[in-house]
């Protein structure tokens, strides 16, 4: 099943889990922190303007990007794959 967001939404791929501290140090299910970097798999057309343009988004598929913690509070699933889906204003950078 593929999916493509509307107008200034993203669908983001969370990066994975962290499961232990530099040190080595295994942690448990409850103590793990959800990352707050990810990468894009799909994105919009674009913003709609006040004027009626549409502006294209500054990012695109693959790009690596930064969101804040309580970002993209809607997630879906699509194909057994837990994904985020985001507005771009959620997005704080993109990770070169």
């Amino acid at each position: 099943m593929k999916i493509r967001p509307l107008y200034d939404r993203v669908v983001v791929r969370r990066k994975e889990e962290e499961t232990a501290t530099a040190g080595g140090i295994l942690l448990s299910g409850s103590a793990i922190e959800k990352p707050n970097q990810g990468e894009i798999v799909a994105v919009g057309d674009g913003k709609v303007l006040d004027n009626g343009e549409q502006r294209a988004l500054a990012v695109k598929v693959g790009d690596k990007v930064v969101f804040g913690q309580y970002a993209g509070s809607n997630t879906i699933e699509v194909d057994g794959e837990e994904l985020i889906l985001m507005s771009e204003s959620e997005i704080y950078a993109v990770v070169e």
